[in-house]
């Protein structure tokens, strides 16, 4: 038998839901502000602007739920944890920035079919613009805490709401544009430009979703790290192969086989792969580590060095005499 260790140091992490009730809150707010900025002007530019934020405060409930989901301790159903919901939180808020687009883009079109004199611009763009500082506000709070605690979900709303900030931006720098020149159709040019560019920050962010539920290999970074732990015992009597990582979410996995004298005892293997575990969870922290100890001198142990070892199983080795 060759033996098999795993082990994990799992940060606990603080509720996180705090986070997605402010986001939550700043939603809101900046709903009212901007109706009122929209009602007040008739600018479709404060409307796109204002359909943006109720995508952010779906978005700030999903993630709500989806933290709730994901602080959930691994169970019989759920050996690895419950982290990759958060793919779910990011995935869905993509989407539903996409959808916002389309909804914008519709209201440009007729808006540049119809042109209508924008009203009250002072008082509108005063308005829009405390609406842009508490996204800005609260966006840098959010991806504070998503770097901080590893949430993907948190970074996404982080995300989000600059998008949100810098095509405030946009709308507002179109609005004044169109009080100096009375050119009203610029407004519906600057509403189609805010589609296209939260259309993009959407794609981006379903991409990153659907890649983290596809268990993508951990940042080079990250696994840059592990390489250099794994080179500090490299030498003639051991040998690393069949190195795995991925991620969800907050959650690191790692896996490598690890290659000794077949004479070794098991002690000494085992307390090798110990000191291998314990420094790839310092480098990594919140990292799962499971190692696999081989014979370097036994050629079944390089049989299983393919990406895809269900493919090509290793051969059964014979036993030896005092097995």
């Amino acid at each position: 038998m060759k033996p098999m260790s795993a082990a994990s140091t799992t940060v606990t992490r603080p509720s996180l839901a705090r986070f997605a009730w402010l986001s939550i809150a700043a939603a809101v707010v900046t709903i009212v502000m901007k109706t009122v900025a929209w009602r007040l002007t008739g600018s479709v530019g404060l409307l796109s602007d204002a359909a943006e934020s109720v995508v952010n405060l779906v978005a700030a409930i999903t993630t709500l739920g989806m933290l709730t989901v994901a602080a959930r301790p691994p169970d019989e159903d759920h050996a690895y944890g419950h982290d990759k919901a958060e793919y779910f939180a990011s995935g869905v808020e993509g989407s539903l920035i996409i959808v916002a687009a389309v909804a914008i883009a519709w209201s440009a079109v007729n808006r540049f079919l119809h042109p209508a004199p924008l009203e009250q611009l002072g008082v509108g763009l005063v308005v829009s613009l405390g609406a842009s500082l508490v996204n800005l506000g609260v966006s840098r709070v959010l991806f504070r805490a998503g770097k901080k605690h590893h949430s993907i979900a948190l970074e996404a709303d982080a995300h989000h709401l600059m998008t949100d900030v810098w095509t405030s931006a946009g709308v507002l720098a179109g609005i004044g544009v169109v009080a100096l020149t009375g050119w009203e159709q610029l407004d519906p040019f600057v509403a189609m430009a805010v589609a296209v560019q939260i259309t993009w920050s959407g794609v981006k962010l379903v991409r990153r979703s659907a890649l983290g539920l596809l268990d993508t290999a951990l940042p080079l970074d990250e696994q840059a790290a592990v390489q250099a732990v794994l080179k500090a015992h490299r030498g003639p009597e051991v040998q690393f192969h069949a190195l795995r990582t991925r991620q969800a979410a907050s959650r690191r996995f790692v896996s490598v086989h690890v290659l000794v004298p077949g004479d070794w005892t098991v002690s000494r293997g085992h307390a090798l792969l110990e000191r291998i575990e314990h420094e790839i969870r310092q480098a990594i922290p919140n990292a799962t580590v499971l190692t696999h100890l081989e014979a370097i001198e036994d050629p079944t142990s390089y049989a299983d060095e393919g990406l895809d070892r269900a493919a090509t199983p290793a051969p059964v080795p014979e036993p030896t005499s005092g097995e």
